[in-house]
């Protein structure tokens, strides 16, 4: 196909395929996306690009995705109008919670919804809207041991801090490879760069990981643990520092709480105590703890593969325990706490509400709240279990469980029993093919963006907003109004203006903050206030509100430097707030207004982490650990051509001499078996994988059918989640154990 070069332009946009969010420059012939490169001038990327934001075009393009809302009609998913699907969402789900109750209605939140505007502004709206409880996210396969820690202890489940990546002097990694990943719960555009540039300056790094992996090649030291042991690992570390009196809170000291009862919690986890059930020696233990006390400065970051483990929580825990007893939590060169130009503007430091888990349950197997959601391994039975309360229906926002959560294969057939199921979903996959209504939001270039989330996850304060780079092609709606007509639908509003969503949302903003005694708008009227407001959609207005009343905005007039919408338009390669900085006690929001060091739903968890020091292991046993690919985002980036291939491929890694003593050869057949099922994939023998341990990678399994996803179908993979069925969690969080799971493995006949 020729292509005018006369039309032929360029446009800016944040990348939203991974955690970086890169700046791109995209060259666009006519209204397609032809090419992507890393805009040089970005303020945060500074020209980085990985290949999934090489393929930016592909993606976009993606021949696969709908074009045009799906109704099913007579057993069929049928194309249909905008006022179609809108129609039967209205007529199906008012009527479904009048008769059964507003629990009947669940809600599925995918982790691609933090990567668009509008699904970080919508949700709360439709959540609001339907008054259920019954939230599921992708949070709980994940980061949810995160969030409960950092509530537990700042009493912010969303104050996580981030490893000051470009001064600190020592780094160790756990369970992270952020060379494959770009990083995650740290936003950190080019992180392979910064990590290469820490060892440069003469920085230690220290990767402890099962697996050698791009990032343990590039480590000072390699620590392969035994999967599921970093709990451990961490808790012996903190013993030591106890036991050598290396602790040093430094100007923490005055804002803790509960010093010495963390001493005594970790009284028993000696290194030499835990050295077997970690396989890593008790020397290295001690002097790994020695070096982190010793370095200038030191960072302690745990990502995925210490996270979705049996003790999660404990361990996200322990990370942050290590950081405040070293003195490097809220230093440069240690943890952060990042301050976006959205978040509330730092409050007066005092006591706070806290942090609470369980404040509800699940209905069938009773697991608690965390976050206000319940773990998604709990949705298929929380569908099929009768009873009132029983899920009728379900919301899915960008999401596909089926592959994604232990077990697909239950939740599969829990999904085809549904009365109702709506997915907002560009694809027909394995999850979205049970829906009822499909609405499918536009390709990327056609959408505004912002991150608000992973600018509160960034190694350095800075704000960016794109405009869309094409315009909304004819006959598609924008996510934003697609999800806003969503909320109306579902709420009784049915055919009003989308509009009067984002015009409700700001007045109950501008109404709480103008009474606010503490509000630069303290007294004024919200109607002033929302006329001073600009941009051409509510969106964009919404925007304008945060950056506004955030801690770097104007106060309408109150700072006539500070930031607003029209001043971020104007800098449209971002602006540049400034290296982190200290600032704990505007952080905090326990109800003691310290840093509650051994919180209760901790030390009630930590016998749990005892028993694992007495359990036995087989010397031939085998578990296994997931793994990431550059090329790769869970199950959605599967479908484009320019990201398959080469080493983005769905096979069993496993150590010579475990293949060896199975009778297994390079590309041959193995069955896996576990508690959830069996599967067979082809093995690759490879020595960046230890003794005792199997990998397969995510999000694969694209086999079903009724789907439309022809890329990803041609080489299906499996579903590594269907050798989990669903009952192992981390009791704290709800967190899905995915790693460190035990298997047998077989040679396929």
């Amino acid at each position: 196909m020729s292509h005018d070069s006369r039309t032929t332009r360029t446009a800016l946009r944040i990348c939203p395929l991974c955690e970086a969010t890169c700046g791109l420059t995209l060259t666009i012939e006519g209204t397609r996306v032809t090419g992507a490169r890393g805009d040089r001038d970005d303020v945060f990327s500074r020209g980085f690009i990985c290949p999934k934001g090489a393929s930016f075009g592909g993606l976009d393009a993606d021949p696969d995705r709908l074009r045009t809302p799906l109704v099913r009609k007579d057993g069929v998913l049928r194309k249909a109008s905008w006022g179609e699907a809108f129609d039967a969402i209205a007529a199906a789900l008012p009527p479904l919670t009048e008769q059964h109750g507003q629990q009947a209605v669940g809600v599925v939140l995918g982790n691609p919804n933090v990567h668009t505007m509008a699904g970080a502004l919508y949700p709360p709206a439709l959540l609001s809207a339907l008054r259920t409880r019954a939230l599921f996210t992708a949070s709980t396969l994940d980061q949810m041991p995160k969030h409960v820690s950092s509530g537990l202890l700042f009493g912010d489940p969303n104050a996580i801090p981030v490893p000051d990546l470009d001064r600190t002097d020592h780094l160790l990694l756990l369970g992270a490879n952020p060379l494959e990943s770009n990083g995650s719960l740290c936003t950190a555009p080019d992180f392979p760069g910064k990590l290469k540039a820490l060892r440069k300056r003469g920085a230690t790094l220290t990767v402890v990981d099962p697996r050698r992996t791009r990032t343990a090649r590039l480590a000072d030291r390699h620590v392969a643990i035994r999967p599921g042991a970093d709990a451990l690992l961490l808790a012996a570390l903190t013993h030591v520092l106890f036991e050598e009196k290396l602790t040093d809170p430094g100007t923490l000291a005055g804002h803790l709480e509960g010093l010495d009862d963390v001493a005594e919690a970790v009284r028993e986890f000696t290194p030499e105590a835990v050295a077997e059930a970690c396989d890593v020696d008790a020397v290295t233990i001690r002097t790994i703890a020695r070096e982190l006390a010793a370095a200038p400065t030191a960072a302690v970051y745990g990502r995925i593969g210490s996270c979705t483990v049996e003790h999660g929580t404990l361990a996200s825990w322990l990370v942050d325990v290590l950081n405040i007893l070293t003195g490097n939590l809220d230093r440069p060169g240690g943890a952060l706490f990042p301050l976006s130009a959205t978040a509330r503007a730092p409050r007066t430091a005092a006591p706070g509400k806290g942090f609470t888990l369980g404040r509800w349950a699940s209905r069938v197997s009773g697991h608690p709240e965390a976050k206000g959601e319940l773990p998604i391994a709990a949705l298929a039975e929380e569908i099929e279990t009768p009873g009132e309360g029983r899920i009728r229906a379900l919301i899915v926002l960008a999401a596909n469980p089926v592959l994604s959560a232990p077990d697909g294969d239950r939740l599969d057939r829990a999904l085809s029993g549904l009365d109702f199921m709506i997915s907002v979903d560009p694809y027909l996959n394995e999850t979205s093919r049970h829906a009822h209504v499909v609405l499918p939001p536009p390709p990327p270039s056609q959408s505004a963006h912002f991150d608000f989330a992973f600018n509160a996850l960034a190694v350095r304060n800075q704000v960016r907003y794109t405009r869309p780079a094409v315009p909304l092609a004819d006959g598609l709606l924008g996510e934003s109004e697609i999800l806003a007509r969503l909320v109306l639908a579902v709420s009784g509003m049915h055919g009003a203006d989308p509009s009067a969503v984002d015009a409700m949302i700001i007045d109950r903003v501008l109404a709480k903050t103008v009474a606010d005694p503490h509000s630069p708008v303290h007294g004024r009227t919200p109607a002033e206030l929302a006329a001073a407001l600009t941009g051409g959609t509510g969106p964009e207005r919404r925007l304008d509100l945060m950056l506004r009343l955030g801690p770097y905005g104007e106060g309408f007039g109150a700072d006539p430097e500070g930031l607003t919408l029209d001043r971020l338009l104007a800098h449209p390669h971002g602006i540049d707030l400034g290296l982190l900085r200290p600032r704990v006690p505007e952080v905090l929001a326990t109800r003691s207004g310290r840093i509650e060091l051994l919180p209760a739903p901790i030390a009630a968890d930590l016998p749990r982490l005892r028993t694992a020091l007495a359990t036995e292991r087989g010397a031939d046993s085998l578990v296994l650990v997931g793994r990431r690919h550059l090329r790769s985002n869970n199950s959605w980036m599967h479908n484009v051509a320019a990201l398959r291939g080469g080493s983005n491929v769905c096979t069993l890694q496993m150590h010579p001499e475990d293949a060896a003593r199975l009778g297994l050869a390079d590309g041959a057949f193995a069955t896996v078996t576990a508690d959830g099922g069996a599967l067979t994939a082809p093995v690759e023998i490879t020595e960046s994988v230890r003794t005792g341990v199997v990998s397969l990678p995510h999000g694969w399994g694209h086999d079903r059918p009724g789907t439309r996803m022809s890329v990803a179908a041609a080489a299906p993979g499996v579903n590594v989640n269907q050798l989990l069925d669903g009952t192992l969690l981390d009791r704290l969080s709800g967190t899905a154990v995915l790693n460190g799971i035990p298997v047998a493995v077989a040679p396929s006949h």
